[in-house]
C-alpha cells in the first residue's frame, strides 16, 4: 500500500524538489482558505498536511496534492458562523465516512459519465478561479484598513517580480532541469527581494492581513488527537449531515476531475475508487487532529506534475516539508515575498487553462461548444459540484435528443403481404413519439411485424410505448407480431406479451431499466 516510487519514471530527487516547491506554495493557499472558512490559520495548515501525506500514501493517484480547497471552504463558512469550529470538525469526519462508503461502492466509476466538453470546462473554469484568487494579492490597506488596489513604486515592484517569477519558470528549463523552475524561481526572487530590501509583501504580512493580528506567526506544534466536542445525538446529526454530504460530493468530484487531469498528463492511469477511500479516511483523520478538511488541488498537482513529481513520494514529501515549516521553518517560510508565490500560480493558471478550448470550438458541434462556455462560467460563478452536473445534465439532454430525433424504421412487405417495421437507434423515454408516429395502424395490412433486432428497448417508457402500440392494432382488429425482443422485455410487457414471437437463439439477452426487475 505505501510504494512510495511507484512511478518507474519517478526519481527521489525530482520527487523531493518538487514536494519542496508544492509545499512552499501550499502555505499562502491554506491559510487563505482557513480565512474564507471562518477558522484560524492553522486548522487549514493542519488539513493541509494531514489530507496531502494520507492521500499521498493510499490515495488512487500518484503524483496528485490534496490539501484545503476553496471549493470546500465555501461550503463550510455557514456551518462555522452559525455553530462554530467544533461543529465543524465532526462535518469532516462524517464527509470522509461517506467518502469511504462512496469508494466502497464502487461509485469512483461513475466519472466516466462527464463529458469530454465539461472537463475542458471544468479546468478553464478552475484556471480563472485560481487567476481571480491572485488579485487579491494586489491589494493593500489604506489609512483606514480598508483593503485598495496597489498604486505607483509598490504594484510596479509586484509586478516587477510576478513577471520575474514568470521569466524565470519558462526559461529556466531550456537551460537545466536540475532544480525544479518554479523552486528556482521563488529562491532568486526571495533573495532579490531580501538583498536589495525592497518594499513588498510577503507570506507573514499576508497572514497578519488575513488575520488582523500583527503578532501573528505560522509556527505551530504538531496537531494533536481530539473527539470532536459536539454532543452526540438526532439534533447534531440533522445539523451537520446536510453539510457533510455536500462537501464529501464537491471533494470527490473535484478530486476525481484532478485524478483525470493528471492522467492525461502522465500518460497513466489512476484508481478512482480506491482516491475516494483515500479521500474519506485522510478526512476522517483531520477532523479528529483539528483540520478543515480537502480534497485534491488541481493548482499544486500541477505545480507538481510540472516540477517532475510523479510518485506518491512527491505528495508525502510536500506534506512533511510543510510540517517541518510548521514546527521548525516558519521564519523561512514567512520572508517569501508574495509576489513570487503569485507568479507560480499564473504559470499555474497558463498551463491549466485549455487554450486549444478557443480552436476547436469553432469545429466540435454548437451544443458541446456550448457547455465548455457554460461549465466555465458556472465554475466562476457558483462552485465546482454545481457547474459539473450542469455540464452532464445539459450534455445528457443533449444526447437523449440527438438519439430521439435520429429514431427511424424501414419497413417491407414480406410475401405473405405482412408489412414488416425494423425500427433503428434505441427505444427510451425520449425516442418513444418518433416510434409511435412511425406506424399506421390504420391503413396497414391485416398482419404486421415489428423487428427489435436492430433497435434496443432501454428503459420501462419505452416498454409502454409497446404496449400502446399493441392497443392500437387490436383496436384496429389486426394482428401485431413482436420480434428480436429480450427476456426481460417480455416479461415485464403487460399489453402486448401475447404478442411476442421467441426465437431463443436470435433473441438479444440485454437488460432493461426499470424498477420491476429489482
Amino acid at each position: 500500500m505505501f510504494e512510495l516510487r511507484s512511478n518507474p519514471q519517478a526519481s527521489v530527487k525530482a520527487d523531493l524538489l518538487s514536494g519542496l516547491t508544492v509545499a512552499l506554495a501550499l502555505v499562502p493557499e491554506a491559510v487563505a482558505f482557513a480565512f474564507v472558512a471562518g477558522v484560524e490559520p492553522m486548522v487549514g495548515l493542519y488539513a493541509a498536511f494531514m489530507v496531502g501525506l494520507i492521500t499521498a500514501l493510499i490515495g488512487g493517484r500518484p503524483g496528485m496534492i490534496s490539501g484545503a480547497t476553496g471549493a470546500l471552504a465555501v461550503v463550510m463558512v455557514a456551518l462555522v458562523a452559525q455553530h462554530g469550529v467544533q461543529y465543524l470538525f465532526a462535518t469532516v469526519v462524517l464527509m470522509g465516512i461517506l467518502q469511504i462508503l462512496a469508494g466502497a461502492l464502487k461509485l469512483g466509476k461513475f466519472i466516466r459519465l462527464v463529458p469530454h466538453p465539461v472537463m475542458l470546462g471544468f479546468v478553464n473554469g478552475l484556471a480563472i478561479v485560481i487567476f481571480l484568487a491572485q488579485l487579491g494579492q494586489f491589494k493593500e490597506a489604506d489609512a483606514s484598513g480598508q483593503m485598495v488596489w496597489m498604486q505607483g513604486e509598490a504594484l510596479f515592484t509586484m509586478l516587477g517580480l510576478v513577471a520575474l517569477t514568470m521569466a524565470i519558470i519558462h526559461f529556466l528549463p531550456k537551460l537545466t532541469r536540475a532544480i525544479p523552475s518554479s523552486l528556482a524561481a521563488i529562491l532568486v526572487v526571495t533573495g532579490l527581494v531580501h538583498g536589495l530590501g525592497l518594499d513588498t509583501a510577503s507570506v507573514i504580512d499576508f497572514v497578519r492581513s488575513m488575520t488582523g493580528d500583527a503578532e501573528a506567526t505560522l509556527k505551530g506544534t504538531l496537531p494533536s488527537f481530539a473527539i470532536p466536542m459536539v454532543p452526540l445525538n438526532w439534533e447534531t446529526l440533522t445539523i451537520i449531515f446536510p453539510y457533510a454530504l455536500v462537501l464529501a460530493a464537491i471533494g470527490l468530484i473535484e478530486s476525481l476531475l484532478t485524478l483525470t487531469l493528471v492522467d492525461e498528463l502522465t500518460q497513466t492511469r489512476g484508481q478512482g475508487n480506491r482516491e475516494c477511500v483515500g479521500q474519506g479516511v485522510a478526512n476522517v483523520a483531520t477532523g479528529f487532529f483539528g483540520g478543515m478538511g480537502g480534497c485534491a488541488m488541481i493548482g499544486q498537482s500541477m505545480i507538481n506534475i510540472n516540477s517532475g513529481g510523479r510518485s506518491r513520494l512527491s505528495g508525502a514529501s510536500a506534506a512533511l516539508f510543510l510540517l517541518g515549516f510548521i514546527l521548525f521553518g516558519a521564519h523561512l517560510i514567512e520572508m517569501i515575498p508574495v509576489a513570487a508565490l503569485v507568479g507560480v500560480m499564473f504559470m499555474v493558471v497558463l498551463g491549466t487553462f485549455e487554450w486549444s478550448s478557443f480552436r476547436i470550438m469553432r469545429k466540435v458541434p454548437k451544443a458541446d461548444a456550448l457547455v465548455i462556455v457554460l461549465v466555465s462560467g458556472v465554475t466562476v460563478i457558483t462552485d465546482l459540484a454545481v457547474a459539473v452536473l450542469v455540464g452532464v445534465i445539459v450534455s445528457a439532454l443533449r444526447f437523449a435528443w440527438d438519439h430521439a430525433t435520429h429514431m427511424t424504421a424501414q419497413t417491407e412487405t414480406d410475401d405473405n403481404g405482412w408489412k414488416i417495421y425494423k425500427p433503428q437507434g434505441p427505444l427510451f423515454f425520449a425516442s418513444v413519439t418518433s416510434f409511435l408516429d412511425m406506424f399506421d395502424a390504420k391503413n396497414d395490412p391485416q398482419d404486421v411485424v415489428v423487428d427489435f433486432g436492430d433497435s434496443r428497448v432501454a428503459d420501462h417508457s419505452a416498454l409502454e410505448a409497446i404496449d400502446t402500440l399493441a392497443e392500437r392494432y387490436l383496436r384496429e382488429g389486426k394482428t401485431l407480431h413482436l420480434r428480436h425482443l429480450s427476456p426481460e422485455c417480455r416479461k415485464l410487457l403487460h399489453k402486448a406479451g401475447d404478442l411476442v414471437e421467441v426465437n431463443v437463439l436470435e433473441d438479444p439477452t440485454y437488460k432493461v431499466a426499470t424498477d420491476e426487475l429489482g
